[in-house]
């Protein structure tokens, strides 16, 4: 997938904020300061587009960036962060139940995890009600550059096996240094659109 343009559309709150000319949507889903700014910054090919921060939990908007002005990469408020007071995870989680339970233009989940870490209680609760909602799911255990290569079919069998993954569900192991499952990511997208242009 040759990237050519990334432009962020909107800063969304509420419906009525979203975008309306019906473009594929791709959410991006994580814990705090599991790499979620990075992962947008290595699939669509810019360095520092999506603003990486020191700050678990900075992230208060669902974000649409408009990618070729083909479809949308939606990135939503971080879950999982101690120090995010429980009246703000709640307005989190509203805004993210609205646009989730509502959003026909969404055509697929990207989950982030760590691949450090084994999944999480959030992780799993996270997982199962996006599965509630019926949504395709892919995770995407990320910083696999962090550990050797012998560990990694293991890391995602563990995936796997603690959020019970769906068949019709995938793991791509990923890493925005060395940039693996970058064309894996590309992949996931390109079935929803009507046109395939690979470089």
């Amino acid at each position: 997938m040759k990237i050519t343009s990334a432009e962020l559309f909107v800063s969304a709150v509420r419906q009525s904020q979203y975008p309306t000319d019906q473009l594929p949507e791709f959410l991006i889903v994580g814990r705090s300061n599991v790499g979620k700014s990075s992962f947008v910054n290595t699939i669509i090919n810019r360095k520092n587009y999506a603003r990486t921060s020191s700050t678990p939990g900075k992230t208060q908007t669902l974000n649409f960036y408009t990618i070729n002005k083909d479809f949308y990469l939606v990135d939503v408020p971080g879950y999982g962060y101690a120090t995010v007071d429980k009246k703000t995870q709640m307005k989190f989680g509203k805004m993210i139940e609205d646009y989730v339970a509502h959003r026909k233009e969404l055509r697929e989940v990207f989950m982030l995890v760590d691949c450090r870490l084994k999944p999480t209680e959030d992780d799993v609760l996270m997982y199962n009600y996006l599965k509630f909602f019926n949504l395709k799911v892919t995770v995407i255990a990320t910083k696999i550059d962090k550990v050797s290569f012998g560990q990694r079919e293991k890391i995602k069998a563990t995936i796997i096996k603690e959020l019970e993954l769906k068949d019709n569900d995938n793991v791509i192991l990923f890493s925005s240094v060395t940039r693996d499952g970058k064309k894996e990511t590309h992949e996931v997208i390109e079935k929803y659109l009507d046109f395939i242009d690979v470089d």
